[in-house]
């Protein structure tokens, strides 16, 4: 209980005008906790975290950036899976040239057709049914992670294969300029 109460917390903290040091780890896993009453729905997490620093990020943002993905992942699962067919979300993170964390979600969901995937990122798109979602969790996770933080955020997927989100972040600002260089 006091593991939810903490996560509930640190999800809604307002985020303060300076970046601070974020675990990511510590983001992914309460942001699991969070969602564990749909996790429990016979879909399997799979974590394969590496050793990463820190990172200078606004807690909150991040949050909001995970509970996007991963419950758009979970969405999917639930629509295109049978309970036999072992539904999986799968996370890593890892240490990419010295001065970038990245973020790996992948589920085995049906994927996502080429023209759908040129516009998931665009506010108000979705491909939901009216009343269930609003467009705006792509978008504003993709200008959280490249506005706010100074990272990339990329989606990979194939029909029939599943899908990847690749969230890249600098571990410092002073390196937010590199990110062209990703």
């Amino acid at each position: 209980m006091r593991q939810i109460v903490l996560s509930l917390k640190n999800f809604s903290r307002l985020d303060e005008a300076e970046a601070h040091a974020v675990n990511l780890h510590e983001c992914l896993d309460s942001t699991l906790l969070i969602l564990n009453n749909r996790i429990k729905k016979g879909i399997t997490i799979e974590r394969f975290y590496g050793e990463i620093p820190s990172i200078e990020g606004f807690y909150s943002s991040l949050y909001q950036v995970f509970m996007n993905i991963i419950n758009n992942a979970l969405d999917a699962l639930e629509e295109e899976h049978n309970p036999q067919d072992n539904p999986r979300i799968a996370i890593a993170t890892e240490l990419q040239d010295k001065n970038w964390v990245v973020v790996r979600i992948t589920d085995n969901g049906s994927g996502i057709p080429s023209d759908v995937q040129e516009r998931i990122f665009e506010t108000f798109f979705t491909t939901k049914p009216r009343g269930v979602g609003t467009g705006m969790g792509l978008s504003i996770s993709h200008q959280i992670v490249v506005e706010k933080h100074g990272g990339q955020l990329i989606c990979k997927s194939e029909v029939g294969s599943g899908t990847e989100f690749i969230i890249s972040l600098p571990i410092q600002k002073q390196h937010l300029s590199e990110n062209a260089q990703l």
